[in-house]
């Protein structure tokens, strides 16, 4: 039991990490929500290929695997306050983490064909590689993070409920996971998919400190 919420703690660690980094190469080095031109994406991919394939490693299918761990950390944590609710959280966090997993390894899968097409036809390269991509963002949550917003909002409701974490983590949790749901509202998703990102942060560095300091009998 305790070496399992020593493990969900560096993994919280690790997913707060991941999510910096992975913004760092995405906004800044790959520079990519700036291109929105399928040639120009296809030609960034053939230039920054290793970039493009360690962050989605990094971003999702690490991600997704360590997530795993954090959920059954959190399970055996709150489980005895909050069966039923744990239970529904710990299901779809693995979804969720089965989803980035699969979302990782198709967008990976798809750059050696697409560059070896570009060399032979650019065009057909480009709309190759857009088919993939959709696919992967769709695996992703690239239209709303509904599945890590749930999933947010369970573990913190049934922290509230079993007393097992900091009352005001679990707060920022429901607002963390309210967030997330309320993503897949259109016209609202490239925003709250943001905020989404950064406040979830905030929670699995928190989330992390408590799993590493303390242990269940004493935080109930």
């Amino acid at each position: 039991m305790k070496t399992l919420q020593k493990f969900g703690g560096f993994a919280a660690l690790y997913l707060a990490v991941a999510y910096l980094i992975g913004m760092a190469l995405f906004l800044v080095v790959l520079d990519y929500p700036s291109i929105t031109d399928p040639a120009q994406k296809v030609a960034l991919l053939i230039d920054k290929q290793m970039i493009v394939f360690s962050t989605n490693l990094l971003m999702y299918v690490f991600f997704g695997v360590v997530l795993i761990v954090m959920a059954l950390a959190l399970y055996e944590r709150l489980k005895s306050g909050a069966p039923a609710i744990m239970q529904v959280a710990t299901v779809i966090g693995i979804i969720w983490a089965g989803s980035l997993i699969a979302s990782g390894m198709v967008s990976n899968a798809g750059i050696a064909p697409a560059v070896a097409l570009y060399a032979k036809n650019p065009v057909q390269a480009a709309l190759t590689w857009q088919g993939i991509e959709s696919v992967a963002s769709g695996l992703g949550n690239g239209n709303g993070e509904i599945l890590g917003g749930l999933w947010t909002l369970l573990v913190s409701l049934a922290g509230l409920r079993a007393g097992g974490l900091p009352k005001a983590l679990n707060i920022l949790g429901l607002l963390v996971g309210a967030v997330g749901i309320l993503s897949i509202i259109p016209g609202l998703t490239e925003m709250l998919v943001g905020v989404f990102g950064l406040s979830q942060i905030i929670w699995f560095v928190w989330l992390g400190i408590v799993l590493l300091r303390s242990n269940p009998v004493k935080t109930a």
